[in-house]
């Protein structure tokens, strides 16, 4: 894949708007917001192949930042998995390319983020990382322009899920965003493991269509976290891991989640904020040629990556995947 597959603004990756993907009630801001969302760019700079197509990770994640950079963005938002898996070489090469941005990123560590008890290299701490790449701890509240951006910590860190993918909003986090929920209006919240309902697509997709397509980790006690988020009547929640673009609704909850940079569908997230809701845009970095690459490599790489693309491409195909009233 080389660099002219990678274009900004141009009507071949979507045009300057992007597509529609979600047209939403909540949140809301009394003035306009807009927010970038990127999601799971998987960095590597020492390692080839597979699904993510690390040996152009950073080429994928370097042309998503610079198209953010030419949209007029308050803050950029990352639900996770910045890094392979934690290398401090890779996080060197996530802070270069974020150098690109003059507004502030908000990020929490997805599960690759983080130390793993099988590593075979000293992963950044998660309080390196947060200083980094995000506010400096977790969980954190931001405020950007009118509207509140909450983030929690589901990926753990060296004593907790170090020995799983798993992803868990502990009950420590979850008092805390019980209480910003109390204080706040129409808040984003920005984890990294998904919900049960878009987690459901994915079974949904192994039972009728690949039944040996395995389901990636978890988020545990999910039923726990959306208690907390339903009893604050939180308005939207900003996932990742997937590496799809989804929606769905737990219990009056909002999930969308963000699409990965790193493999098909190449793809960032546009969130236009303002008194009457949220619209939510789905902007390609990468030309026809680029995802036509990346969605031939995925589809070839496991059951799993093969069942994983079919629904991508399904939902592309299906855009907006909801417009409320």
């Amino acid at each position: 894949m080389t660099g002219g597959e990678f274009r900004s603004g141009d009507p071949e990756t979507g045009g300057k708007r992007g597509t529609l993907m979600a047209r939403l009630d909540r949140p809301s801001a009394p003035e306009p917001v807009r927010l970038a969302a990127i999601a799971d760019p998987h960095v590597s700079t020492r390692a080839e192949g597979t699904s993510k197509l690390f040996e152009h990770s950073l080429e994928h994640f370097t042309a998503a930042v610079d198209d953010i950079a030419s949209r007029d963005v308050d803050a950029v938002l990352s639900p996770g998995d910045l890094t392979k898996d934690g290398e401090a070489w890779n996080a060197d090469a996530v802070a270069d390319a974020l150098e690109a941005l003059d507004v502030p990123l908000y990020a929490v560590p997805g599960n690759h983020d983080v130390p793993k008890d099988g590593d075979d290299h000293d992963a950044i701490a998660v309080a390196d990382f947060a200083d980094r790449f995000g506010p400096g701890s977790y969980p954190f509240h931001e405020a950007v322009g009118g509207l509140d951006v909450l983030g929690v910590n589901s990926a753990g860190t060296a004593d907790r899920l170090a020995d799983t993918h798993d992803g868990h909003v502990d009950a420590d986090q979850r008092e805390w965003l019980a209480g910003k929920l109390q204080r706040t209006d129409d808040p984003l919240i920005v984890v990294h493991h998904n919900l049960a309902s878009v987690t459901e697509q994915l079974r949904r997709h192994r039972d009728r269509v690949v039944d040996d397509m395995a389901i990636p980790p978890t988020m545990r006690e999910t039923e726990a976290f959306v208690d907390v988020l339903a009893e604050g009547d939180a308005s939207l929640v900003l996932t990742g891991h997937f590496h799809l673009p989804l929606t769905g609704v737990d219990r009056g909850v909002r999930e969308i989640a963000t699409p990965t940079t790193c493999s098909f569908p190449q793809s960032y997230l546009l969130l236009d904020v303002g008194p009457t809701g949220t619209d939510v845009r789905l902007v390609p970095i990468a030309t026809q040629d680029g995802l036509e690459l990346a969605h031939d490599r995925r589809a070839r790489d496991s059951t799993t990556a093969r069942g994983l693309t079919s629904i991508g491409a399904a939902r592309l195909a299906s855009m907006p995947l909801t417009v409320e009233d």
